[in-house]
């Protein structure tokens, strides 16, 4: 089982990419299992067409620990196993916390050996990477930690944030850095700036993904680009990425 945490700025669209990831992987013939880490639980929201699922918290909150495994996760597309983290109720409690319970509760109910993934991807908030936030870098939840980043200044600074907690935790036997991935925006000198963040870091950028209207289009349908435009070059762009994160003896992307 390959565990991957995936972390980026919130808005950088880091649930866009995981999600199309788990697509081309399931595509792949890979059973795929992705858990959202957001407060806002809308991570596997295009790979389950906007069908609601009960978050972790929500379910604990009303049937405190009288539930089953079935009642947090669904099967999305391509047999996706989706779960949400959730959040707390707005104004009480804290969303790291939530984070560190759901993960938790899914561990306690089997999740890893009921389903028995070959992948699975959590899709973490990286605005803020203390408490529960780190909680899927630990031992034994995330093994390699991919950011998602672009050109922009506030990215590319929650970016090196999150590389400086990986490297501060590294001690601990937590998660590895396994590289960056471009989102592109566009901006003036975005591939320079990214790779001289990779530089600092020590670190590759994994893949590029450009920026497309398909991705906006794939949204409305509740779909990812995968499942929406099978053929286009986005898609592709999305399958090669995934073979460079699951298949490929990946080699060091000099900056």
């Amino acid at each position: 089982m390959k565990k991957i945490a995936v972390y980026g700025k919130g808005g950088i669209g880091k649930s866009t990419i995981v999600s199309n990831l788990s697509a081309a992987l399931a595509k792949r013939g890979l059973r795929v299992m992705q858990i959202g880490c957001d407060p806002k639980a809308d991570s596997t929201l295009s790979l389950r067409h906007g069908e609601p699922l009960p978050t972790v918290l929500e379910t604990v909150r009303q049937k405190k620990d009288a539930f089953a495994l079935e009642e947090i996760t669904c099967l999305g597309y391509g047999g996706v196993i989706c779960a949400e983290a959730g959040g707390p109720v707005p104004g009480l409690g804290c969303a790291g916390r939530g984070i560190i319970t759901a993960l938790e509760k899914l561990e306690t109910r089997g999740a890893y050996e009921i389903f028995r993934p070959d992948v699975v991807f959590y899709d973490v908030l990286g605005d803020v990477v203390c408490g529960g936030f780190s909680m899927p870098m630990r031992r034994g939840y995330a093994e390699e930690v991919l950011i998602v980043t672009s050109g922009e200044n506030m990215s590319i600074y929650a970016a090196a944030n999150i590389a400086m907690a990986i490297e501060n935790f590294k001690g601990r036997g937590y998660a590895k850095l396994g590289g960056l991935i471009l989102n592109r925006r566009n901006v003036k000198d975005e591939e320079t700036k990214v790779r001289t963040l990779c530089g600092d870091l020590h670190t590759s950028i994994i893949g590029m993904i450009d920026r497309s209207d398909l991705v906006t289009e794939a949204e409305t349908m509740k779909k990812t680009v995968v499942e929406a435009f099978p053929d286009s070059e986005m898609a592709a762009a999305f399958g090669e990425l995934a073979d460079t994160v699951v298949f490929r003896q990946r080699t060091a992307d000099k900056a």
